[in-house]
């Protein structure tokens, strides 16, 4: 049956308004993933066949869909963002509201939305505290059918290496594609999503499996010279290997 949704959240970045809004509006893929960057007026062209409905850089934009095009069991979505300066304009204070119509399986679906924006919202913090402005190669990619396991995203947080007991902010060294090792943070942590933090990279972990999908994971390299292609092929062979 359908029904109605609406998540909110609440925020302040470590960033000036006007980069939250380049941020939320360019559609470079530099801390969600790339689209196409929304023409910016006021009744525009929007991302996945959406229409601009508030354009008023860099305070509030909003988008808004009716028919959403690649959004499983949804027939109405909306995007709000509203961005006001804080301590004089050197940080943002950000709203953010997701809301729509899902059109079955409400609770799984909501409980799936809700989670996932606290994940990419804190990427979005993490993009503008260490990476903003900066070009990025993007890569996404899902593990096999094995992947959808109920142990799967703890099968995967092992085969990196990280210990049970690690926290979010803990340092931890991490076993990638072909066996090799490398320093990162371990930005988020919790049954749900992990995400690593190097000098060049956010790296994420998706426990879709906890809503009948496979594990997925994303890679935004903002090194010199990244390759996505690259990335994935990597990380592809490697979430495999995890679940052969």
């Amino acid at each position: 049956m359908s029904k109605e949704f609406e998540i909110v959240r609440e925020f302040e970045a470590d960033a000036t308004p006007e980069q939250v809004w380049e941020a939320v509006t360019s559609g470079t893929g530099g801390w969600l993933w790339p689209m196409d960057a929304p023409e910016p007026r006021e009744g525009g062209k929007g991302p996945f066949g959406s229409t601009v409905t508030a354009w008023d850089p860099p305070h509030r934009y909003t988008n808004r869909v009716e028919s959403v095009e690649g959004i499983h069991g949804q027939s109405l979505n909306q995007l709000d963002h509203t961005i006001e300066p804080r301590q004089g304009g050197r940080r943002a204070w950000v709203r953010y509201v997701h809301s729509g119509i899902f059109v079955d399986d409400w609770d799984n679906q909501y409980d799936g939305a809700s989670k996932h924006t606290d994940f990419y919202l804190h990427t979005l913090r993490e993009y503008l505290t260490h990476f903003a402005p900066r070009p990025v190669a993007f890569a996404t990619l899902n593990g096999p059918e094995a992947s959808t396991a109920a142990d799967a995203l703890d099968a995967v947080v092992r085969a990196l290496g990280i210990e049970e007991d690690a926290v979010a902010g803990s340092a931890v060294e991490v076993r990638g594609p072909q066996g090799r090792l490398f320093d990162a943070v371990l930005d988020y942590r919790n049954p749900y999503f992990a995400g690593l933090r190097t000098d060049d990279a956010l790296i994420r972990f998706f426990g879709r499996n906890h809503w009948g999908a496979p594990v997925g994971i994303s890679v935004h390299d903002f090194a010199p010279g990244a390759d996505a292609k690259a990335d994935e092929a990597a990380w592809q062979g490697w979430l495999d290997e995890v679940f052969s």
